[in-house]
């Protein structure tokens, strides 16, 4: 059996909480409790003058990456319901891969 993990791209992630509300719902968690949390680095202030921060979702010990929703064919609801398309799923293996070639920031493996 192939082993699974998330790939996260950090760069691209908007900030928008999507992935924590989408796992919250599906695996019933109370408030406090989280699948997948997104941190929130800065804002600070570039030598051009511009205000940057950056986001990270980062998976829990909690998370489990949706076992029951992959035992029924589907990927996880954080990579689901990710609206910058900065968390995919996928065989461990191919992930790490391209995490190294294509320069991601983090995997994923529970």
């Amino acid at each position: 059996m192939t082993r699974k993990a998330l790939l996260v791209d950090f760069k691209y992630c908007t900030g928008c909480h999507a992935c924590e509300v989408a796992c919250k719902q599906e695996h019933g968690l109370e408030k406090g409790q989280h699948g997948i949390q997104v941190f929130q680095m800065g804002p600070w202030k570039t030598n051009e003058g511009k205000w940057v921060h950056n986001y990270i979702p980062v998976p829990t010990d909690q998370c489990d990456l949706c076992a029951e929703r992959v035992a029924s064919g589907r990927i996880p609801t954080c990579a689901h319901h990710c609206q910058a398309r900065c968390i995919e799923y996928g065989p461990a293996d191919e992930l790490a891969q391209r995490a190294v070639t294509e320069q991601k920031v983090a995997i994923y493996l529970p």
